[in-house]
């Protein structure tokens, strides 16, 4: 009979003002207003209202008789309970400290940093947030658990490499082939805890489901689905709002949490803390994960956050943008936070529906907002930089002032936000569409006017080689870079 490995997923991100407009008469110390929405107050109080003060209330008596269970909270959560619910987070803080409880690393921004080329900015964050819960709860960390469970060969060297003895991901089927997700792998030899999707989901997605052949699941059924299965090590991990935010008290699922421990209990199952795991378990075998997993949606990888032309034109002005951050990486890295990039997924059937019901934005509005917010944040850190010039032509734009690539019949689907991805799409858009741009003068009005480099615009004023033209602009981006850099 395998132990069952418990963690709970708590985060709230610092949602983007979803009227935002630049206004350059707010001072530095105000920006968080500017960019961030007043809603996140109003939606931590409900989600600590119905979540977080009942489901802990459950947890701490289930811990007090001998449940175990995991806890993830990202730095953000951590802010906005000190800033708005300073009870919720005393309540925190005693499951934190019980000894049935073990506190997980993550990215202290719930960030997807862990994507990133660069990775010094995510092992900074790793850093951050195994020091803030040692500042906060006097614990610090020693298994990990990345954002939304993304993770790749690099992350787990690296998890490995910043002093980690384990990390979670997700037990997904194509790379764990004919292999069952209930022991423990290694990953270019870091220990891996493998989320049980189907019995985590179980939970978190298909309990309200009236639709569903098993409703409504009782604590007694889903514990005998437990001592049943084989194997060393079921991990069930999900995230913590499940509890009456997502599937509402109404359903019995606070029921559910309370009566579970005990019919595990009954039929000898035990619970157990992922560091204690990773002594009593020895590794089965090994994981080989050359493109990025994670537990998001049916395809169990970076797409929703990464999957759309939207997306990856924010992923990478993300990136870009930490040499517009040397004076303020706290606002660079708020932008980092998942949510951000989630909300601007397009995606359809169940996967979309569950995209919209965590979005407070439609997809394109959440682009529109972030780049704008993005093309303002570095504007004004323009003025600290040591070529200011330079500077202004690699700078993020808002939406407005976007380069959107067109023919004589329309747009093309191709809008470039900085010079960087103009270059890249100088390769990708039909030659057409330069040819009609290029006739018209288009290309060299809006690197003169909008860039500001009246010398890069004459250069290409009157090149009629898309070839020529794309070598023009790649090399005057990359001395430009190093003028800031």
């Amino acid at each position: 009979m395998p132990d069952v490995c418990f963690g709970f997923e708590v985060h709230q991100p610092f949602r983007l003002n979803r009227h935002f407009s630049p206004n350059p008469k707010v001072k530095k110390k105000d920006l968080h207003a500017l960019y961030f929405d007043e809603m996140n107050k109003e939606v931590l109080a409900r989600v600590a209202e119905k979540c977080y003060i009942p489901a802990t209330t459950v947890i701490l008596e289930k811990l007090d008789e001998g449940f175990q269970v995991a806890f993830s909270f990202s730095g953000t959560l951590i802010e906005q309970l000190e800033k708005w619910q300073p009870d919720v987070l005393s309540l925190f803080d005693s499951v934190a400290r019980h000894s049935n409880c073990e506190l997980l690393g993550q990215t202290y921004y719930h960030s997807i940093a862990g994507c990133f080329g660069d990775k010094f900015e995510f092992i900074e964050q790793a850093r951050m947030h195994a020091d803030l819960m040692h500042d906060h709860f006097k614990v610090r960390p020693t298994v990990f658990e990345n954002t939304e469970f993304t993770f790749n060969n690099t992350i787990a060297t690296i998890a490995k490499e910043v002093g980690y003895a384990g990390i979670f991901t997700e037990g997904v089927d194509r790379v764990l082939g004919w292999r069952s997700p209930h022991h423990i792998y290694t990953c270019n030899d870091m220990p891996v805890l493998l989320r049980d999707t189907q019995l985590s989901d179980d939970i978190a997605f298909r309990f309200a489901n009236q639709g569903w052949d098993q409703y409504p699941l009782k604590a007694d059924t889903y514990a005998h689905w437990l001592a049943g299965a084989s194997g060393d090590l079921i991990t069930i991990f999900i995230d913590y709002e499940t509890f009456g935010e997502h599937i509402w008290t109404e359903t019995g699922i606070f029921g559910f949490l309370s009566h579970l421990p005990g019919e595990l209990k009954k039929r000898g199952v035990n619970t157990v803390l992922p560091a204690e795991a990773l002594t009593r378990y020895a590794p089965v075998g090994m994981i080989d994960v050359h493109h990025t997993i994670s537990w998001a949606d049916i395809e169990k990888d970076a797409s929703a956050w990464m999957g759309n032309e939207r997306q990856h034109t924010a992923y990478s002005a993300i990136q870009k943008a930490a040499a517009f951050a040397s004076k303020d990486k706290s606002t660079w890295r708020y932008l980092q936070t998942s949510d951000h990039f989630y909300y601007m997924a397009s995606k359809y059937g169940t996967c979309g529906e569950v995209h919209n019901y965590f979005s407070h934005h439609e997809a394109d509005d959440a682009f529109r907002t972030y780049m704008a917010v993005l093309s303002d944040f570095e504007s004004r850190n323009i003025q600290g930089m040591k070529d200011r010039k330079s500077a202004k032509t690699l700078r993020t734009l808002p939406p407005g002032q976007a380069f959107h690539f067109a023919g004589p019949t329309g747009f093309v689907g191709y809008a470039a936000y900085n010079l960087d991805q103009f270059e890249k799409l100088l390769s990708i858009v039909p030659e057409e569409s330069v040819r009609y741009h290029q006739e018209r003068g288009d290309i060299a009005r809006w690197i003169g006017e909008t860039l500001g480099d009246e010398g890069l615009a004459e250069s290409v004023k009157d090149c009629e080689d898309q070839r020529k033209l794309i070598e023009i602009v790649k090399t005057r981006r990359e001395l430009l870079w190093s003028h800031v850099s």
